[in-house]
């Protein structure tokens, strides 16, 4: 099949001797990069052009950005003119200067979340070929492009992606900085990479797909050995992690202190390197970490004073978003917390496809403790995943190989933010930080498992039990939307998504996901194309990649598994792309401007948004207005604006109903948009008096009067208006 040759051109193993591993190395990493970046055009920067800003977080936080452009106020955030406090700037300032360099759009919004992908994932990909060898880096780079939380948390302008890369590369430099003078890459790192690291393999396993292509990247080569460090570059790698640690505290606030300053200091502690704490270089390191961080937190509470109750910026920001909403007591208290059992179950969800292979990762530690049980084995080989490497585990820490250093940061690291958060307030995507560590960790107990496949019974009985449940899931999948597919094969397609779901309000909406369970049966008469996209790719897929696996093609069969979830996401964003009428408000903001540019209305116009203005954000947007132009928020008093409507300056901007209702009909005209929530309360207090212009999904654009060609006639809306009458403005 031509899939299959795909797969085994770009990834198999070749059956070259091992005298030409070292040299090969290096194309066979130019050809795992040229994958995963092929990987990355397809799944992250082909999507930056659809679906628009969404409403919600995605618009709030893009019109913090652009409101912050146009002001050229890169200390204060502020949305639609109200002061908005709560969050730290350094996203914002970085899409700020995308929307200046490529316009008011959503590629400009959503490109620094995908470059932030892509630098993750090098990292990673860098980082686990150091400590685990090629094949680990390939399975590493792979399970981040192809991971479904990491696709789906990146549709949105959120911080945790870069959040992510921070706080990677910060642990990155601590583990480098504490070993200067050691090869950057040595053979001795290299668990199950070679052959020689695994005792007991077959000459299967040595040479695996003897039958390669001749040409391809030999995976389990022994790692390139790096040259040792310069000093140059012992005295960067501390002042790097400074730098990074206090980009990420401007990306998230104090969290990143407290993940990075645990992680260290546990780890300082179990590896007996507390002794060459100097290296870290805590005085001149902390000295620019508060040069970088210090300025905007110090100016942002000077200039943000005087608020509810005397309140400002530092009681607001440090307190109430930091320690109030680790507790749960956060002002407003507009955060749901996921039940403990959904909280850890999901991230099997959040890490698929490679949280197929946990089990082998659990049987993989549990066999290193056997082996460190052992005292026979124990004499045994040198491999850092041999008995030896295994026994310092529970004695010497400070003997650890660069490899189970790595696993062990990476260890700790994830356990104190997934820790973290099943305290906290959380929401699904909190934890994003601990994906690339989990992730680099399932790849290098793959990449061993493997190698191992035929010599150990537990490697191969839990990588066919990983197969059984991609196969399993892949036809219940297949399943479920062949019935869906089937049922609605004789409805008509209906553009707008929103008016087939079910509305149900699951956890009034204040988690990530919660509109998924809106899917109704009719709405598959709109999805036919990303379904039948999906149920292909689930019910070929895992075929493929189980009869790769019993030919022994572990690379090309796991790879396979990726690229199968790689084509169900495509079909996520083309479902994506169809809900975008629900999501997003953009098509209102198209109505106004065509009613402005063909005369049906005056310029002069007054835009209202009912309601929490969270659910019209991207109207705002993209209509683009000068900031002497805000929109007015009627009953929105509440979430993001409540603290920044307590400042005097915003209370022009905000209107009762009954305020609206004074007002409705005089004045220049108004245009109030009005989400689904909000349509019988509108309905009782304007009844008649409201014309509806447009309505999408449930929500309504209104105005308090007729559009018309002259003094005369009113035109009705579904026409194209021409001319408003000066007395009609």
């Amino acid at each position: 099949m031509l899939l299959e040759q795909v797969i085994l051109m770009s990834t198999t193993a070749s059956a070259e001797p091992a005298t030409t591993h070292r040299a090969a190395a290096p194309s066979s990493h130019a050809r795992v990069l040229s994958l995963l970046g092929a990987l990355w055009l397809i799944l992250f920067f082909a999507s930056l052009f659809a679906p628009p800003v969404l409403d919600d977080a995605d618009g709030t936080h893009a019109n913090a950005a652009r409101q912050m452009a146009l002001s050229g106020d890169w200390v204060t955030l502020r949305v639609n003119n109200v002061r908005y406090l709560e969050k730290a700037p350094l996203p914002y300032w970085i899409v700020a200067a995308s929307l200046r360099a490529f316009g008011v759009n959503a590629f400009a919004v959503h490109l620094p979340q995908a470059l932030c992908v892509l630098f993750l994932m090098l990292l990673g990909v860098r980082w686990a070929r150091q400590s685990f060898g090629e094949r680990a880096a390939l399975y590493t780079g792979l399970g981040l492009l192809t991971s479904a939380g990491v696709f789906l948390f990146t549709r949105v302008f959120i911080p945790d992606v870069l959040l992510s890369l921070l706080l990677a590369t910060s642990l990155y430099c601590l583990l480098q900085s504490l070993n200067p003078a050691s090869p950057s890459l040595s053979s001795r790192s290299a668990p199950g990479l070679s052959s020689r690291s695994a005792p007991g393999l077959s000459s299967r396993s040595e040479a695996e797909g003897s039958a390669s292509p001749a040409g391809a990247p030999h995976l389990d080569s022994e790692m390139w050995d790096g040259a040792p460090q310069s000093s140059a570059q012992s005295r960067l790698y501390p002042y790097a992690m400074w730098t990074a640690l206090a980009l990420a505290v401007l990306t998230k606030g104090l969290v990143a202190i407290v993940f990075l300053v645990a992680t260290a200091a546990l780890f300082l502690a179990l590896t007996g390197e507390l002794r060459n704490w100097r290296r870290l270089k805590p005085f001149t390191g902390a000295l620019l970490f508060l040069a970088i961080a210090a300025p905007w937190h110090i100016l942002a509470g000077l200039r943000n004073t005087g608020a509810a109750d005397g309140h400002g910026f530092f009681w607001f920001y440090f307190i109430n978003e930091h320690v109030l909403r680790f507790l749960g007591r956060r002002i407003p208290r507009d955060y749901n917390k996921l039940p403990s059992y959904l909280y850890w179950s999901l991230h099997l969800v959040w890490l698929f496809p490679m949280s197929l292979f946990l089990p082998v990762a659990v049987a993989e530690f549990r066999n290193k403790w056997k082996r460190h049980s052992d005292p026979e084995l124990v004499k045994g080989s040198e491999s850092p995943y041999s008995a030896r490497g295994i026994s310092q585990l529970g004695g010497r820490f400070h003997d650890l190989t660069p490899s189970l250093r790595t696993t062990l940061l990476l260890t700790l690291f994830s356990a104190l933010v997934l820790l973290f958060f099943s305290l906290s307030t959380n929401q699904e995507y909190y934890t994003f930080p601990a994906y690339l560590p989990l992730l680099m960790l399932l790849a290098a107990a793959l990449a061993r498992a493997e190698l191992t496949y035929d010599a150990e019974k537990s490697s191969r009985r839990w990588i066919t039990f990983a197969h059984a449940a991609f196969t399993a899931i892949g036809l219940a999948v297949a399943a479920a939307l062949a019935y869906g597919l089937y049922t609605s094969r004789h409805l008509a397609f209906v553009p707008d998504i929103g008016e087939l779901l079910a509305h149900r309000g699951v956890g009034d909406y204040t988690l990530s996901m919660s509109s998924l369970f809106d899917l109704t049966a009719p709405s598959f008469a709109a999805l036919r194309l990303p379904a039948s996209l999906a149920l292909a790719a689930f019910a070929i897929g895992p075929a493929i990649a189980w009869n790769l696996r019993a030919r022994r093609r572990h690379v090309a069969a796991t790879t396979a598994i990726a690229l199968t979830s790689a084509a169900f996401l495509i079909a996520a964003h083309i479902a994506l792309v169809r809900f975008a009428p629900m999501l997003s408000s953009q098509n209102f903001a198209a109505k106004i401007q065509q009613l402005e540019s063909s005369g049906a209305i005056s310029r002069d116009n007054t835009l209202l948004l009912y309601g929490d203005q969270a659910y019209g954000s991207s109207i705002p947007f993209y209509l683009n207005r000068p900031l002497d132009r805000p929109a007015l928020l009627v009953d929105g008093r509440s979430s993001s604006m409540l603290f920044g409507s307590s400042f005097p300056d915003a209370q022009s901007l905000f209107l009762t109903p009954a305020q609206l209702l004074a007002q409705w009909g005089s004045g220049p005209r108004k245009l109030l948009f009005v989400p689904l929530e909000r349509r019988d309360d509108i309905d009782r207090l304007l009844g008649p008096r409201a014309i509806l212009l447009q309505e999408t999904s449930g929500k309504a654009l209104l105005t308090d009067r007729p559009l018309f060609i002259d003094s005369a006639r009113p035109l009705e809306t579904n026409l194209t208006p021409q001319k408003e009458p000066p007395s009609q403005p």
